[in-house]
């Protein structure tokens, strides 16, 4: 007997945050309830980096870089040295130019460069001065061999985060209220060659979170999209209440195929609406969107959620290659869970409950997969009640429905 059908209009949203570390449970939370209760899990402070940078929201320029003496953000980053950490104060940091970490500034596989939040503590990079522009982003990442940690970016005019370097780490980073995607890898400018496009990248334990644009149109959580490298992946984040879409991995005809990104263990829900309920523009509204114009990339999706999306869970949006979708979950989508009106994707061990209309899957669709055609199937009963998330202190992504924590 399948299960009856509950409406995701009746699925409410909750947030139980525990993160160990520099990013505390409050900068997790946009605008959803019972957040600031939270309290990170006490923890031993981390010894510090000998030799580090110390920058402050009150540091001054021609400061010393000590932990007594602090300089400014854009001054760490100038002087840091290849292998090197700067440690962030707690604090809002109120700037109005983008922070550009340059081409060549790159620390190495063996030791990457570090800017991290000071332990224990949350810096918030605030762009609320700049004008909502292509020009005015937050961070630029544009070199290689970087480790990000722990810091908040926003109210940036463009995208929060901007990554056009490569084998860089972005961990346990929020990107919220900016004014276009929230974090995006693309190439860095219009004559960068497609060898030099971001590849490598690791984007983990990172959220992303109520980006909206003035046409309501382009602001995704995460935009792996248009011109990106190989071997980018994303692993335990989380994109929510954005505009469009929570991850969008769009292509075009103009600059060709992207290389494949790897979304795995992570979670899209309440994209197209934000937090406090608005809607804006003509986003596209989906938890993940994986392509563009027939262009074929074999992306891989393994073991995500996409839950209560204002359009599709996950769509191809013509992406005409062979994905590997494996272990994902689509729960309450406005429209299908699954929609893959083409390509030659591989789909096992899904599960779709709760569809606004039924799931399309061309490909290689074998029994594994439970996907919506008017009813439940018996495996929908774990994912009845409350969702709620939260991050182990190892950042594994941790997610409950009805008080019951999902396990493999």
């Amino acid at each position: 007997m399948s299960l009856p059908r509950v409406p995701a209009r009746r699925r409410r949203v909750a947030l139980a945050v525990t993160l160990a570390g520099a990013t505390t449970a409050w900068l997790l939370s946009g605008a959803v309830a019972g957040a600031d209760e939270a309290e990170p899990p006490a923890e031993e402070p981390p010894a510090l980096a000998a030799d580090a940078l110390y920058a402050a929201p009150d540091g001054t320029e021609d400061a010393a870089g000590t932990e007594d003496d602090p300089t400014t953000l854009t001054a760490a980053v100038d002087r840091v040295a290849a292998g090197g950490t700067i440690y962030l104060r707690d604090g809002t940091y109120d700037l109005a130019e983008t922070v550009t970490i340059d081409p060549g500034s790159d620390g190495t596989a063996d030791a990457r460069t570090t800017l991290t939040a000071y332990p224990g503590e949350t810096p918030v990079l605030d762009f609320s001065a700049q004008e909502e522009d292509p020009a005015n982003r937050g961070l630029a990442l544009n070199a290689d061999y970087w480790h990000l940690y722990g810091i908040v970016v926003q109210h940036a005019g463009d995208n929060g985060i901007f990554v056009s370097g490569s084998d860089n780490v972005i961990e346990r980073t929020v990107t919220r209220h900016n004014r276009d995607s929230g974090l995006q890898l693309s190439r860095a400018t219009s004559d960068t060659p497609q060898s030099e496009w971001p590849a490598n990248n690791l984007v983990l334990s990172a959220v992303s979170h109520d980006n909206v644009d003035s046409d309501g149109e382009d602001a995704d959580g995460f935009a792996p999209k248009l011109t990106v490298g190989p071997g980018n992946v994303f692993r335990h984040t989380v994109a929510h209440h954005n505009i469009d879409d929570g991850y969008d991995l769009y292509t075009k005809s103009d600059t060709g195929p992207i290389g494949a990104v790897t979304i795995e263990n992570s979670l899209a829900y309440a994209n197209g609406t934000l937090s406090d309920g608005s809607q804006a523009g003509n986003g596209d509204r989906n938890g993940f969107k994986l392509g563009g114009e027939d262009i074929p990339v074999d992306h891989v999706l393994r073991d995500n959620l996409a839950v209560d999306n204002g359009k599709h869970g996950f769509t191809y949006n013509r992406n005409t290659g062979s994905l590997t979708v494996s272990g994902n979950v689509g729960l309450g989508s406005a429209e299908r869970n699954f929609n893959f009106d083409g390509g030659s994707s591989v789909f096992r061990d899904n599960v779709s409950c709760d569809s606004g209309s039924n799931d399309r899957t061309i490909g290689d669709v074998d029994g594994s997969n439970a996907f919506w055609s008017g009813e439940n199937a018996p495996g929908c009963a774990a994912y009845e009640g409350a969702l709620a998330w939260s991050f182990a202190e190892d950042g594994s992504l941790v997610v409950t429905f009805g008080g019951t924590a999902l396990t493999d």
